[in-house]
């Protein structure tokens, strides 16, 4: 595991007690795309199901999942998709 997807799994464990995370690099699939670096880990998708997006529509779960990995966006993720669902 990289040390960004490392990372990003740790805050949203902390951030959200998930039922379900799936954290995938899809890096490669935007090689020599503009904003993709070399060497990758600029490019992930997040799946997350918990409890803390009870209630929230699915913009307000994206920014509380961009707002815990805030320093990840603003450093070499360059893209995060996110499926993020209520238990």
């Amino acid at each position: 595991m990289s040390e960004i997807h490392t990372s990003i799994e740790a805050k949203l464990r902390k951030a959200f007690d998930p039922v379900k995370l799936v954290i995938k690099d899809e890096s490669a699939m935007h090689a020599g795309h503009a904003g993709a670096p070399e060497g990758g880990e600029s490019h992930f998708a997040v799946e997350i199901h918990s409890n803390a997006f009870q209630g929230k529509n699915r913009v307000e779960c994206h920014r509380l999942v961009n707002s815990v990995l805030s320093e990840e966006l603003k450093g070499r993720v360059h893209a995060l998709r996110i499926i993020a669902k209520p238990t």
